[in-house]
């Protein structure tokens, strides 16, 4: 049987911010004597080579002393020298030690490191990173996408989360707007509107939380090492609101030894709308040499609006600014120890809502009142890391706030002309999280190993909402009872919640391997959670009985276990074969429209999954992964709207998901990669609520909202040099979006979905130079990615077209 030998032990992994010759330049080293394990951290710091390690160990092997000016390649075979080791070449900045004369089975690298141009690279390991215990891939029991190093253009880093979607087939989105979308990942979705229940997917930078009660903050992707997506739940590991999954983008972190930087531009044409454009700027600043190092990204992003508004006589009115920034300071003290202090802020701001009327035009609607949008983000992070041989201590502690404002048109659209009383509905949602974790992690042989860790986390949500009315007081109709219509443009203020969330955590996981070539790995959450909910600003028509029984019901206290389980073999050379079992869970909380107080109660996914990979994706000829998946969803929580059009939140039902997904990657030639993923998901709320019963067809099993059925996605990425130092590289890809709708039941019925996304791009780079062509929708395709315009008025045709077609044109350049 054959068996994994390699074993990743990541002695050194700095972010490049230099050209790829580096690793050939003679650089000042100096490594005191010592062991190789701690020789080669020392050796990555200064010169910011990664270097991995085959055979853990060789770690405790002696070292001489190096000093002088030297290239990696020539300080590497000085440490390495009469060790039994030898090293191997990944490319321009990556290189491994492995033991000779061993004959080794190698796997790909963490992150997809890219390829050298000149020649195809030897694979290189890919981690998974988002396990929290850098698990090999061969060795992770279930789906995940990575998408690694450079894999991010700058205009796809200008796009943010919408450019990870069209890359991961299982990733979607409702397409509200930027900053205010919800994610979901298979078909584990709730609904589309925006209310107080907690995400299903979590979301993460590095180790911290980014979301909880709040849709996708939708960072821009700008100097990003990698992101990962793990499918299915995942509450062992990262516990409450991860029932879809997580994903998790990993920040390039700053470089201890090496100063420089990119500054990146691009111009953009939108068809049928107005330009756009982005800027964007990193810069690393060694502050002390191999001690602390200073990484700053900012970034300016307009995308072009392409809405006409043919009752206000406004056209592209749904423009989006972006502007934010990032700022990461590293302090090194010696080579155990790493502490990184990380600090976030983004604005966005949409001018409009971004849908359209199908009866008037696909790019076109009439809406008696502007809908701005703004979504202010912030975030600090503290995370200190000490490492002892196998064993490192990790903690991870921060502070998120997320303001999204958000309007709607509440004209009665009985009333809709051009002389009809405006009346517009505001809700702003202000979300603080508190959230500290600490983790012990051994890694042992190949994937083997173990963590256990302690988690505590407060997330408190403000919904505040108000009716402003236009116009004179005379005639006023009525929108929300209870809710004066003063006009004149004064707010009267409508009925909020305010939801308050503290989970304490103990979790652990571990892997043993019981037999040769098969490997167990169980674990378990076990979490505390204390609720707490009241009403804000109650209007006059809510008893104040009702809601003093609501605000009781809502504070309680409730403790939810989570196993998970899995069993993974390798028995067939090159194929792993897996089975998994693993939950994941939301908590209740309080929910209020201007007519009703209610508790909405925690729900509980639960999923069975059975899969294999074969094959390398990117290094070997053909690379294959299928997985099929069972998925039991207890008492779902979703955001949904009342009759009168206020989101609200509410238990729906039980229901179920089967899900079948395959992704197969071609490399017919070294400079040439094919890719293909399909899946398909089967989705059935098997028992409606009491309330859905009364308002769909004799009690029948309805769709769960949002996820399309069907869903794929194919592409091609050549790459080749041009002579001297010039490099080409040419890519394109088609994602086909299924039929979908966009809630549970008649009223939120309405079908979307059913088109065909496209892209094409090509870049051109001399030295630090580099010129790029890209062109999105190339069809031109308007399509419906979401059905929702305004809730007060769910009758209308509304669509979210794609954006039209967009050619861009940008310019990077490192030093």
């Amino acid at each position: 049987m054959a068996r994994h030998a390699d074993v990743l032990f990541v002695t050194a992994l700095a972010m490049m911010a230099a050209s790829p010759g580096q690793a050939a330049e003679r650089q000042q080293i100096s490594i005191a004597p010592g062991r190789l394990g701690e020789a080669v951290i020392a050796l990555g710091r200064q010169t910011g080579a990664s270097i991995g390690m085959s055979d853990q160990s060789l770690a405790g092997v002696a070292t001489p002393a190096v000093e002088g000016r030297l290239s990696v390649e020539a300080a590497l075979k000085r440490l390495v020298k009469g060790s039994g080791a030898s090293i191997r070449r990944i490319d321009a900045t990556t290189w491994r030690i492995v033991r000779t004369p061993a004959v080794v089975r190698e796997q790909p690298r963490a992150r997809i490191a890219q390829p050298a141009p000149q020649a195809a690279p030897e694979p290189a390991e890919i981690i998974v990173t988002a396990s929290k215990r850098d698990t090999p891939l061969p060795r992770y029991a279930g789906m995940v996408d990575v998408v690694g190093d450079d894999a991010f253009t700058a205009g796809e880093a200008a796009g943010g989360t919408a450019s990870l979607i069209f890359r991961v087939a299982s990733l979607s989105s409702t397409h509200a707007g930027t900053g205010r979308n919800k994610l979901f990942i298979r078909a584990i979705a709730d609904s589309g509107v925006a209310g107080p229940t907690q995400a299903t997917t979590g979301q993460y930078l590095g180790d911290m939380r980014l979301n909880y009660a709040a849709p996708d903050p939708d960072l821009r992707l700008y100097d990003m090492q990698g992101v990962e997506v793990l499918e299915g739940p995942q509450g062992t590991l990262y516990g409450a609101g991860s029932l879809g999954g997580i994903v998790r983008m990993i920040p390039n972190a700053p470089n201890l030894v090496r100063a420089g930087g990119q500054v990146s531009a691009g111009l953009s044409a939108t068809q049928h709308g107005d330009p756009g454009g982005d800027l964007a700027a990193t810069i690393n600043l060694p502050v002390v040499t191999e001690k602390i190092a200073l990484r700053i990204v900012g970034y300016g992003v307009q995308d072009g609006g392409y809405i006409d508004d043919v009752l206000r006589d406004r056209h592209d009115v749904n423009r989006i600014r972006t502007y934010g920034g990032r700022a990461a300071l590293r302090f090194a003290p010696d080579e155990n120890w790493t502490i990184d202090l990380t600090g976030v802020f983004q604005r966005i701001e949409g001018d409009d809502a971004q849908y359209a009327a199908k009866a008037i035009g696909d790019l076109k609607r009439a809406s008696a009142v502007a809908q701005p949008y703004s979504s202010d983000y912030a975030l600090a992070n503290l995370r200190v890391e000490r490492q002892w041989d196998d064993l490192r201590f990790v903690s991870s502690t921060g502070f998120v706030r997320n303001i999204l404002t958000e309007s709607y048109d509440a004209t009665p659209y009985e009333m809709a002309g051009a002389d009809a009383p405006a009346a517009l509905f505001r809700q702003r949602n202000k979300v603080d999280i508190f959230s500290t974790e600490n983790r012990i992690v051994r890694d042992l042989d190949n994937g083997l190993g173990w963590i256990l860790g302690a988690s505590y986390l407060e997330s408190t949500s403000d919904i505040q909402r108000s009716l402003t009315s236009y116009g004179t007081a005379l005639m006023q109709p009525q929108v929300i009872p209870g809710v004066p219509m003063y006009g004149r443009g004064m707010a009267a203020t409508s009925t909020g919640v305010h939801n308050r969330i503290r989970e304490a955590t103990l979790f652990g996981e571990a892997s043993f391997e019981p037999m040769r070539g098969l490997i167990a790995t169980v674990g378990g959450r076990l979490t505390n959670s204390r609720l707490t909910g009241e009403v804000l600003d109650p209007i006059a028509l809510l008893s104040l009985a009702a809601i003093a029984r609501a605000e009781a019901q809502a504070n309680r206290s409730e403790t939810i276990f989570l196993p998970s389980f899995s069993l993974l073999t390798d028995a067939l050379p090159g194929t792993t074969v897996y089975a998994r079992f693993q939950q994941g869970f939301r908590p209740g909380g309080l929910a209020v429209d201007d007519q009703h107080i209610q508790r909405f109660r925690n729900d509980r996914a639960s999923t069975v999954e059975l899969g294999f990979r074969r094959g390398i994706p990117g290094i070997d000829p053909v690379a294959v992964t299928g997985n099929v998946a069972y998925t039991r969803w207890r008492d779902i929580q979703a955001d949904v709207t009342d009759r009168i059009g206020i989101p609200t939140t509410a238990n729906i039902g039980d229901g179920r998901i089967y899900t079948v997904e395959g992704r197969v990657a071609v490399r017919p030639a070294s400079r040439l990669t094919l890719d293909g993923s399909i899946i398909y998901n089967d989705s059935r709320l098997s028992r409606p609520a009491q309330f859905l019963r009364l308002l769909s067809y004799e009690g029948q099993s309805l769709s769960l909202p949002n996820v399309a059925n069907w869903g794929g996605r194919v592409g091609f990425d050549y790459r080749a040099p041009m002579g001297g130092d010039m490099r080409l590289q040419l890519s394109g890809s088609a994602r086909y979006v299924g039929k979908s709708r966009l809630g549970v039941g008649p009223i939120l019925g309405r079908e979307q979905g059913d088109y065909v996304d496209t892209a094409l791009s090509a870049a051109l780079t001399h030295g630090t130079v580099q010129w790029s062509l890209s062109l999105t929708n190339l069809l031109d395709s308007s399509g419906n990615r979401f059905s929702l315009g305004t809730p007060f008025d769910l009758s209308g045709d509304y669509v979210t077209p794609l954006r039209p077609r967009t050619v861009r044109l940008g310019l990077d350049f490192a030093f």
